[in-house]
């Protein structure tokens, strides 16, 4: 197939909470990239199976449960962290997490283009901070990606929009609530300028918060009725988490969902289950107050834009968690608008990702689309500041790029020094709103020296802004009088201080990712799971599969009962013995590996006597081993 590209492929990335998609220009028009089994969303779900490969996508979804020790979800929501993630008992950054994705979606530019270089835009919600945008550019990088522009989330989605509606003017609200995130921003079209005039949000906001409203709904009845909280189960834990993302999408087409886990932990070596019926009236109440804080949010927005609600002429639903009928309802009510139905709320980020891709490698240069965005927190430093009485007090915080100023944007102001012979002056970066910085988001810190050491006045100091298309920014301080200047690029600060460090990680994560069953169309490194094999003993069910009652007696079964019976009893406690033993330090593995040596002894033998003590034994080990 003959693709318009220039000599390095550009593409966009959507890196999504719950989902990640990767598009490209065909034909003047974005499309997704789909993988060999015809899938365009990728589930940003991370798995190291005990065989040490890397497993990403529906596969790793799928071991949420079994293997949560194994598994991670939702990583997005700790980008720019220094939060150790422990998988297989192997540690790693989140944004390495975050390149395993990025590096299973390069395989599907890599499938399209074939192999070499590909440049990136990469989108990350507006309200994200310099560390985590920083965090994102990292991510792409380890995975192989030229990452030459990261952009806003709602106005990815707003181009999207922006390219099939290039003669529609007006000002359009983009609502984006995805799995982790959420973001607001009003956007002006006029002639093919699309103009971000303001944004709002929270990167703490979306569809994982409900699911664990629901979770502790669901938990709340067990622990009501059975005096066990699952929550301190890690598989219960799990379970529940699966079964509350199930019940909150069933909940957007349905009036109620019925539950029914039989299993989802243990108490006294009996199962604790979960049947209940929720109502979307119940879910309602438990995710109002969230969706409220949107509409809070929405108001500002409006507000920071110099709008009224009256202003805004179309409205633009993003984001899997915008299909929920409470979120469609209270926009509708709030603006007096109906959202367009038009806009794929999967799809929308990741096809405006590769509009910019194709704004940038020239696919698009005729189209007459022109972008700008804006900058979504206020960024400067920290200064001596009055407080109420006249006190002179440090740590008030100056504005130099003030919020939803456009960008690309280059400001500076000019300072003082503030005692006489002074010859040093730490600059201090911010972000926020805030009028002190104790209160705003820390940034970065340098040291200016070489200022001339003046006893008869103050000495003028002008620090400088810089902050570019990506969000990303870089500031430098000059004394006048000297010239002498220093300067911080916080966009690439840590990693580029150790770049031996950056290349370690790139070729850990290479090897991981060599392991893996990749280009299939279904991932058969979870199938061939054999019980007599101790390497795939974590990969076998946590609790037995065909257990349809949560009221069955798991007790030791008297004399008179069907050996049969009891010989399923005892594989299924050698399944779930074997899945416990991958999680248990050595001390306590030694007993459980000989009581389950015994049980397979005593199952071959069919003695009952030994069979009914044994599996006694066995359940103990477990119990002790889950508290």
């Amino acid at each position: 197939m003959n693709q318009e590209y220039t000599s390095h492929p550009v593409v966009g990335i959507d890196l999504g909470t719950t989902n990640s998609a990767i598009a490209y220009i065909r034909g003047g028009k974005p499309e997704l990239i789909e993988a060999a089994n015809g899938e365009s969303l990728l589930p940003s779900v991370v798995l190291i199976d005990p065989k040490g490969a890397v497993i990403v996508g529906q596969n790793a979804k799928d071991a949420l449960v079994a293997m949560p020790d194994r598994s991670i979800a939702a990583i997005k929501r700790k980008m720019g962290s220094d939060e150790e993630i422990v998988l297989a008992d192997q540690a790693f950054s989140p944004e390495e997490i975050s390149a395993f994705i990025l590096k299973e979606l390069k395989q599907r530019a890599d499938e399209l283009y074939g192999e070499g270089e590909k440049e990136a835009v990469i989108t990350v919600p507006a309200y994200f901070t310099d560390e985590q945008r920083r965090a994102t550019k990292r991510a792409g990088e380890m995975a192989g990606f030229i990452v030459e522009r990261i952009i806003n989330e709602p106005t990815a989605a707003a181009l999207a929009f922006g390219l099939d509606h290039l003669q529609k003017d007006g000002h359009f609200l983009v609502y984006d609530l995805g799995g982790g995130t959420f973001d607001v921003s009003i956007v002006e079209m006029f002639s093919g300028v699309l103009e971000v005039k303001a944004s709002s949000g929270d990167h703490m906001l979306g569809g994982e918060d409900f699911d664990w409203l629901l979770v502790d709904w669901f938990a709340e009845k067990i622990l009501a009725e059975h005096d066990i909280d699952p929550r301190l189960d890690i598989r219960g834990k799990a379970l529940l988490k699966e079964e509350a993302e199930r019940v909150k999408i069933a909940l957007s087409s349905e009036e109620s969902v019925s539950v029914s886990l039989p299993l989802v932990t243990l108490q006294e070596n009996r199962p604790v289950g979960l049947a209940v019926e929720v109502t979307r009236s119940q879910f309602v109440a438990l995710i109002e107050g969230l969706i409220a804080q949107t509409m809070e949010r929405t108001s500002q927005v409006i507000k920071d834009a110099e709008l009224s609600v009256k202003d805004i002429d179309e409205v633009l639903l993003v984001g899997g968690s915008t299909r929920i009928p409470l979120v469609r309802d209270s926009i509708s009510a709030k603006l007096g608008l109906s959202p367009r139905s038009d806009v794929h709320p999967d799809e929308a980020v990741a096809l405006g990702a590769a509009v910019q891709a194709g704004l940038k490698s020239g696919l698009l240069s005729e189209s007459g689309l022109i972008a700008t965005d804006v900058a979504p927190f206020s960024m400067g430093i920290a200064v001596l500041a009055e407080k109420p009485g006249g006190r002179i007090k440090p740590g008030g915080f100056s504005p130099i790029i003030s919020k939803n100023t456009t960008i690309p944007v280059t400001r500076t102001e000019k300072f003082y020094t503030s005692a006489m012979g002074q010859t040093a002056v730490s600059i201090e970066v911010y972000q926020g709103e805030h009028e002190w910085v104790k209160h705003n988001h820390r940034l970065g810190e340098f040291l200016l020296e070489g200022i001339p050491e003046n006893w008869k006045g103050q000495e003028a100091i002008e620090v400088t802004f810089r902050y570019n298309l990506n969000g990303i920014l870089e500031v430098s301080a000059r004394s006048v009088s000297s010239g002498e200047e220093m300067s911080i690029t916080l966009q690439d600060a840590l990693i580029r201080n150790n770049r031996r460090e950056f290349e370690e990680s790139v070729q850990r994560l290479q090897k991981l990712w060599e392991n893996a069953p990749h280009n299939l169309e279904e991932d058969e490194s979870l199938e061939d799971i054999s019980v007599d094999d101790p390497e795939d003993w974590d990969l076998l069910p946590d609790f037995p599969a065909d257990l349809d009652d949560p009221d069955e007696d798991w007790d030791i079964p008297e004399d008179d009962e069907a050996p049969t019976v009891l010989h399923e009893d005892g594989q299924q406690l050698i399944e779930q013995a074997r899945k416990t033993l991958a999680d248990l330090d050595s001390e306590q593995q030694i007993p459980l590996v000989a009581a389950i040596q015994e049980l397979e002894q005593a199952l071959k033998e069919e003695n009952v006597d030994q069979l009914k003590d044994v599996m006694a034994r066995v359940t103990d080990l477990l119990i002790d081993a889950e508290y």
